[in-house]
């Protein structure tokens, strides 16, 4: 074949791919059936080589998921190395298989084909993800926790309003992931090198063939766009994200300081020597790996930000990243699926762990309903909670004499201020009331049948 040179092993390996892209395998040899079926059907090659090509084509992805199939980096990538094969096996036929068609487009193809295949599987373990959460706030329906801003005490809501919120940003990668495979459903296949092909190929066939909804429209910008796999990688960044702000929380709520939670053992490790430890190394790992997605999608984006038109060898960087980040977002959504199922609650602990001081802006709300500007009232209640502070109480262990000193609007009913009424009282959409939270379930629970509210 043409393109085999004889070079030093040190280029060899510097250039080969294979290492890599053979992960492509199945695509690589889908799309070249689907060319070569093409080819035929317009008579630009004759059937019988059409036929000994498919089955040669077909004879080696056996091979391959045999194990029979033997890589040589000499061949550089997975399309030289199937390519030199099929020579191997069906003699000068196999070199009709390449008409119409440069290792450029090839490429472009076997990208958007995996991709197609693996982002389902994403949205998947991401609703996989939301349905343990979803599980997790029903069996919690009615505990109220501390909500905190700035790490401190703030207001009390319910668990599971706080679960749904982590629904909610699986939510938007979702519709991220769906939006990239809209964009990602682009048959490059026809654009050869650059400027397209000389022949009569019938793009619409491969379309439909391959199942792509749409045709690229520009044959450079086929051959050279990554936009797909660098939106693949920015959703599973912004994905990986939101889980690392989760394992946070799992990580500080199983401390001993917390002690909210306990994380079953399957997902925690003991200490090499300290044997009252039970680490929450999942959820640390995970923060841990959110670092590593983000320098792929940096380094892809640094790849391509000054290469020009059309095709670069750069480009052949493309894939390791993506890889290396579709597997670890995959495996950290399977993971932490599978630890929420695992998770117990202390209600004590956490009934414990919040102060009274936690009331403090319905203690203001309750003098704004009596007439009193909230700027006020919130000055009001700021002196109120540093008078408490001082006296070593509790809101609820003040006198109705002490409340009153600050201002004659308080009267017996403050008593009636509680964690409960106070998350009650949050009754508008969006809120943390048990009937916005019990709604909100209602339609996380609608969202996951794929039944979608209006």
């Amino acid at each position: 074949m043409s393109y085999q040179r004889n070079r030093p092993k040190m280029a060899q390996d510097y250039l080969a791919s294979i290492p890599v892209d053979r992960r492509l395998y199945r695509h690589d040899i889908q799309g070249s059936i689907a060319h070569v079926k093409m080819l035929a059907g317009q008579k630009i090659i004759a059937a019988k080589d059409a036929r000994a090509i498919i089955a040669g084509l077909n004879s080696i992805r056996d091979e391959i998921e045999r194990g029979k199939f033997q890589f040589k980096p000499e061949l550089e990538d997975i399309h030289m190395s199937i390519e030199a094969r099929l020579f191997e096996k069906i003699g000068d036929a196999a070199g009709k298989l390449h008409t119409a068609r440069s290792r450029n487009d090839q490429i472009a193809l076997d990208m958007r084909l995996f991709l197609k295949e693996e982002i389902p599987q994403t949205i998947d373990r991401i609703k996989a993800l939301q349905s343990s959460l979803v599980k997790l706030a029903e069996a919690n329906s009615e505990l109220i926790i501390p909500g905190y801003t700035h790490l401190q005490q703030a207001q009390p809501v319910l668990l599971a309003h706080h679960l749904l919120a982590y629904f909610e940003m699986l939510e938007r990668d979702r519709e991220r992931f769906g939006d990239c495979l809209k964009r990602t459903d682009v048959l490059p296949l026809g654009s050869g090198a650059v400027a397209g092909v000389p022949y009569p190929v019938d793009r619409q066939f491969l379309a439909q063939e391959l199942d792509f909804s749409k045709l690229s429209q520009n044959s450079i910008d086929a051959t050279s766009d990554r936009d797909f796999v660098v939106e693949y990688q920015a959703a599973a960044a912004l994905t990986m994200m939101h889980l690392s702000r989760l394992a946070e929380e799992l990580v500080l709520w199983s401390s001993a300081e917390f002690g909210f939670i306990e994380i079953g053992e399957a997902f925690t490790t003991g200490s090499s020597i300290m044997p009252q430890k039970k680490n929450p190394d999942v959820a640390e790992l995970a923060r841990g790996k959110t670092g590593r997605i983000y320098g792929n999608l940096f380094s892809l984006l640094t790849t391509l930000k000054a290469l020009p038109l059309a095709y670069n060898r750069d480009m052949q960087e493309d894939k390791e990243g993506l890889f290396d980040t579709l597997d670890t977002l995959n495996s950290t959504l399977e993971v932490f699926a599978e630890m929420l199922r695992t998770i117990k609650l202390d209600s004590r602990r956490i009934q414990e762990a919040m102060k009274d001081y936690i009331l403090a802006t319905d203690l203001a709300d309750y003098l704004v309903n009596k007439g009193m500007p909230f700027r006020e009232a919130h000055g009001t209640v700021a002196k109120l909670s540093r008078y408490a502070l001082s006296k070593q109480k509790g809101f609820h262990e003040l006198k109705l004499s002490e409340y009153r000193k600050f201002s004659p609007l308080f009267d017996r009913k403050v008593y009636a201020i509680t964690v409960e009424s106070s998350v009650s009282a949050r009754d508008v959409a969006g809120g943390t009331a048990p009937r916005q939270v019990k709604a909100a379930l209602k339609k996380a629970k609608r969202i996951l049948r794929g039944v979608y509210p209006e």
